[in-house]
């Protein structure tokens, strides 16, 4: 009989247990698209804070969140610069696309506003893009700014946010009513100290604010951290894989 060295041995046991081993670094990759309540800041513009940026540090390891959102972009100017196409080729089977836009769609006096026929067919395309890819998309409406009028919220995004829910029960997707629950969030703190949530800074407070900042629309540190709990919450109600992924 023709023996089987020990050499053969180990090869064959390295080869099996290779295939039995996790492949590293594969994990979800959950994207975000949308404007600068959602975005990365630079660090000089501390203490502005996105909510995508305190939604990164809420899940455990096997999830990387890919925060794509930028100042000042609509739904239609981040499609015109490529930024969805470049994520498109990116996306794979089990990542998500969370997408919200609307405070810069809804400026339609400039070069990157929409008409809301343009502004749901741009939220339908990145959520049939993303399924045509395996991926799981999560639309929101646009987050409130702080607009208080005799003690109640001003809604400035108007049919805009309707917009998204649209197409939300249209394309039958998840959702979150971002809006909703950020009024909700301004309306428990109070129109005094709501201000500790947003971009209120006094003059000479910090070097790129010599003027100081009065910012409705844009999050403190302690802003951001609430509204991506808040949004973390309602995901975890939800019957998704991401759900139970949270630290």
């Amino acid at each position: 009989m023709k023996r089987i060295s020990n050499v053969t041995i180990n090869l064959f046991l390295f080869f099996v247990l290779s295939l039995a081993a996790p492949v590293r670094g594969a994990c979800i990759v959950v994207y975000m698209i949308g404007d600068s309540t959602m975005a990365n800041k630079e660090k000089e513009k501390f203490p502005e804070t996105g909510w995508g940026q305190a939604f990164t540090e809420l899940f455990i390891d096997s999830v990387r969140v890919d925060n794509r959102a930028l100042d000042g972009r609509s739904s239609k100017s981040f499609i015109e610069e490529g930024r969805w196409e470049a994520i498109f080729q990116s996306l794979k089977k089990g990542d998500y696309v969370i997408i919200q836009f609307g405070h810069n769609d809804e400026k339609v006096d400039t070069a990157r506003g929409t008409t809301i026929y343009d502004y749901k067919q741009n939220l339908k395309r990145f959520v049939t893009d993303t399924q045509a890819k395996g991926a799981i998309p999560l639309l929101l409406t646009p987050v409130t700014r702080r607009t208080f009028s005799e003690g109640k919220i001003v809604d400035t995004h108007g049919a805009y946010s309707k917009a998204v829910r649209e197409v939300a029960e249209e394309e039958k997707v998840y959702f979150i009513d971002a809006y909703s629950l950020t009024e909700k969030i301004l309306l428990d703190f109070g129109e005094k100290a709501s201000k500790e949530l947003f971009l209120w800074v006094m003059p000479g407070q910090y070097t790129y604010y010599p003027d100081g900042k009065a910012d409705n629309t844009h999050f403190s540190v302690k802003g951001a951290r609430i509204i991506a709990e808040a949004i973390a919450s309602e995901i975890k109600q939800m019957n998704l894989s991401l759900s139970k992924l949270f630290k």
